[in-house]
């Protein structure tokens, strides 16, 4: 039962036999009922036309009574007493009294009503037969030595002279028995057989549907046992979902191995990016110990410096590849671009700041802080005369613009540049240019605080960054 196929086989037949046994046996309860309706059809038949002689004044020795076999009838007075029996009658039960031998005729006393002197409503009048609806009763005959089933309608009749007799005629049950029994046998016989055959056709189905599944699973393990990310799961030519499932996990293994390539060269760029400065550092650091007067405590400082700066960006980078969410702390972003700003001491071109007031956003203040100093060092290496920060609001977003008037981002290269360790090549130098991080860890901020950051061309012809963050 650990298999699907197992237990879709089982789910299907337990379903298919609930539904065939609830359908069987009504199908046996319809059909008993209609079979017995004209069992009471043909015993009231049967009584009829027998209180139609009672009531035409037929003595009753000479009635013309039905075939005892066929029809067993019983004709009894009000007092009980039998007044004649169809031949051949030697027992019966399920109508007014068990006995089968005539007794004498007895005459019906005068005005035999009801206390009150008046005739009962239900009563036949004399010559007539009732009009009420028949009684129907089950029981049992033995004619002539053999026994059986019946289904008996009772009706009333008055003969000319008065007296109310009832007839009890009986209809054989043995027809509808023998239906019932066999409709019963051929559903014993055949719900088994049909169960098998859904059994085995839902395994066989299931079992075929299953197989492209399978070849997922088998792939996947070997993709796990090789660490080969570039193969593939085979996708079936069907439309279903199992062809989705082999698309979706195409995609997860595509999407798998660019994060592993882009991990790998993440970490090969970060291996190169901070060999550079600790070469550079180890080199002046061993001058220094052979040559004292030859140290270059400045060089070592700022190597030292941009050695921490790169090691600070890995790390923000790597706690944003984690999944780090930011705060929901409602800040004014146009306070936080004149405070950052006025604080920053070694731009060679000041920055002028057009902020209004009261454009809040909610995020982390020292990641947006990072954006924009991010973005603002970018402006200063590559602007000529004038670097400008703005925050505006644009409908339900709030808008940090900075701009500078540099030769501006080629829009061949407006996505490339926020690729990690990516520098143009007009910012190759190492110490100018930075290590390629600033606009990545720029980017993956403003996708974690539900924004954008997208490139342009400023009015002044250089680069544009615009900044676009819910605002709060």
């Amino acid at each position: 039962m650990r298999s699907v196929r197992a237990r879709a086989a089982l789910g299907a037949t337990l379903v298919v036999a609930v539904a065939l046994i609830a359908a069987g046996v009504s199908v046996l309860l319809v059909l008993r009922t209609n079979l017995i309706d004209q069992t009471d059809l043909q015993a009231e038949v049967a009584a009829h036309e027998t209180a139609s002689q009672v009531a035409l004044g037929t003595a009753l020795d000479r009635l013309d009574l039905p075939d005892g076999d066929e029809r067993p009838v019983q004709i009894v007075d009000e007092k009980g007493r039998v007044r004649a029996v169809s031949e051949g009658l030697e027992s019966i039960s399920g109508t007014a009294t068990g006995q089968v031998k005539p007794q004498g005729a007895v005459q019906p006393p005068a005005g035999d009503d009801d206390d009150d002197g008046q005739e009962q409503d239900d009563d036949p009048r004399p010559g007539e037969v009732s009009s009420a609806e028949p009684r129907f009763s089950t029981g049992s005959a033995t004619v002539d030595g053999e026994s059986a089933e019946y289904r008996f309608a009772a009706v009333e009749a008055a003969n000319g002279d008065g007296l109310t007799l009832t007839v009890y005629a009986g209809a054989p049950l043995a027809p509808e028995q023998d239906a019932v029994n066999t409709v019963r046998e051929a559903m014993l016989v055949g719900l088994p057989l049909l169960l098998v055959v859904v059994g085995g056709v839902t395994w066989l189905v299931t079992r075929r549907a299953l197989q492209p599944v399978e070849g997922i699973r088998s792939e996947m393990a070997a993709i796990t046992a090789s660490e080969d990310l570039s193969r593939r799961v085979p996708e079936p030519g069907s439309r279903d979902e199992v062809a989705r499932l082999a698309r979706t996990t195409n995609e997860t293994l595509a999407a798998l191995e660019a994060s592993v390539q882009r991990q790998r060269a993440f970490v090969a760029d970060a291996s190169h990016e901070l060999r550079s400065p600790i070469a550079s550092l180890r080199t002046q650091l061993e001058v220094g110990v052979a040559h004292p007067e030859l140290l270059d405590v400045p060089g070592a400082v700022e190597d030292t410096v941009r050695l921490q700066q790169l090691a600070a960006d890995l790390l923000l980078l790597a706690r944003l590849d984690a999944g780090e969410r930011p705060g929901s702390t409602r800040l004014d972003l146009a306070a936080l671009v004149r405070e950052e700003t006025s604080q920053r001491t070694g731009d060679r071109i000041a920055v002028v700041v057009e902020a209004g007031e009261g454009l809040e956003v909610a995020g982390s203040r020292v990641q947006l802080a990072r954006v924009l100093g991010n973005l603002l060092d970018n402006a200063q290496r590559h602007a000529r005369t004038s670097v400008s920060a703005s925050v505006t609001r644009q409908g339900r977003q709030v808008v940090l613009s900075v701009a500078d008037d540099g030769d501006g981002v080629p829009d061949s290269e407006r996505e490339r540049i926020f690729e990690r360790f990516v520098r143009l090549d007009d910012a190759r130098s190492r110490d100018e240019g930075g290590a390629g991080l600033g606009l990545a860890i720029a980017r993956d901020v403003a996708v974690r605080h539900g924004g954008t950051l997208e490139p342009g061309r400023a009015a002044a012809g250089g680069a544009l960054f615009e900044l676009r963050l819910p605002a709060a």
